[in-house]
């Protein structure tokens, strides 16, 4: 009987240890969250410390940080008007930089070009039936190829008679440019092309000679050409034979 009931005392002390394992364990986890909480929110305190007082200082020190930003504006808006004044400074020193000779001179020039190039492409997209697109990059030009997923490559690439393409998209931009800068109502409405078309091959002269009959059919303007060769001669509905002698020359209208 006695070693019975010995035995169940084991036991039970057995069990009674375990749960104040437990029961010690959960405090450290909860005391150690708490720790952890405090940390995450700023507020200082130890394990075992007071956590109440803690959470008061902390109280008053957010109480006293709000007060102080509360107040702060009234103090932001007497800085105000010395803020302006440096800000008026600073933009006078700025323009002041960009109005000097050399500045304002690069700054006309980009201008100028960005309109130019701007103008050209767009021709060039019109002449070149949506293939091409013009840009330029720190002073070099470039196409961007909308047959070849709009990929970007140096115009040295282009072919003959895709350079002329874009040498006649500048040209016309260039002059619509200076009708534009003109102080009167002055336009360019016809342009003279004499640009060596006896040392193309027959693929590009074929390319040209459709420019030009794009060129002719928008009818804005007058286009002449002057050339030496017939084939590219013939696509051309108005033109003027110079026949020359050693002696004399005279002129014959076709078309």
């Amino acid at each position: 009987m006695a070693a019975a009931q010995s035995a169940a005392r084991v036991t039970g002390r057995a069990a009674a240890v375990a749960k104040v394992r437990t029961a010690t364990h959960a405090v450290e986890a909860a005391e150690a969250a708490i720790l952890a909480s405090f940390t995450s929110a700023g507020v200082v305190t130890t394990a075992g410390g007071d956590h109440n007082r803690a959470v008061a200082i902390a109280v008053e020190q957010a109480r006293a940080a709000h007060d102080r930003v509360v107040e702060r504006p009234p103090r932001r808006r007497s800085f105000r008007p010395a803020r302006r004044a440096r800000d008026r400074r600073a933009h006078r020193q700025a323009l002041a930089g960009h109005l000097r000779a050399n500045n304002f001179e690069r700054w006309l020039l980009a201008e100028a070009l960005d309109t130019l190039v701007d103008g050209a492409s767009r021709i060039l997209r019109e002449l070149s039936s949506g293939q091409y697109d013009l840009g330029h990059d720190k002073g070099e030009f470039f196409v961007v190829d909308h047959h070849d997923a709009a990929m970007s490559r140096p115009v040295r690439t282009l072919s003959g008679g895709e350079t002329f393409q874009a040498s006649l998209a500048l040209a016309l931009a260039l002059s619509e440019q200076l009708a534009g800068l003109s102080t009167t109502a002055a336009s360019l409405e016809s342009i003279v092309l004499d640009e060596g078309f006896g040392t193309l091959d027959a693929a590009t002269l074929d390319t040209v000679a459709a420019t030009l009959e794009a060129l002719a059919a928008r009818g804005d303007r007058m286009v002449g050409v002057v050339t030496h060769v017939a084939a590219l001669a013939e696509r051309i509905p108005v033109r003027f034979e110079v026949h020359k002698d050693a002696r004399t020359a005279r002129v014959t209208r076709h078309g």
